[in-house]
């Protein structure tokens, strides 16, 4: 899973949850895969990411040093930024771990990548 996916899911979907976001992320495997650089693609998705939820999941996996504190101004036109922001986003996987709601404490396992965000009939 990556941490852009990670950016968009939530827990709010249990019943009752009200704080369902961001999930924590409990890693047991995390992996590193290059990805071709297209600078126009993460200039689109940087209004779309919540910056704060990426730092927070760059904490927990241990990529602090690699995330900017936060956006800077005219990302657009910044290449160094825009390669920060495309390795995490794209190029660092969550293979293996959980996923924790932060209101519950319900854990989403994540296996091969692939988080499992089904939920029990009691759940609904």
């Amino acid at each position: 899973m990556k941490l852009l996916t990670h950016n968009m899911l939530t827990s709010n979907i249990i019943k009752g949850v009200t704080k369902g976001y961001p999930l924590n992320i409990v890693p047991t495997t995390v992996e590193v895969k290059e990805v071709d650089f297209n600078p126009e693609f993460i200039a689109r998705m940087i209004p779309k990411v919540d910056w704060s939820a990426l730092k927070q999941a760059a904490d927990q996996i241990g990529k602090t040093d690699q995330c900017p504190a936060e956006v800077v101004p005219e990302y657009e036109s910044n290449e160094e930024f825009l390669k920060k922001a495309h390795h995490l986003l794209l190029e660092v996987e969550i293979k293996d771990g959980d996923l924790v709601c932060p209101e519950t404490g319900r854990k989403f396992p994540v296996s091969n990548g692939i988080p499992n965000m089904l939920l029990n009939e009691a759940e609904v």
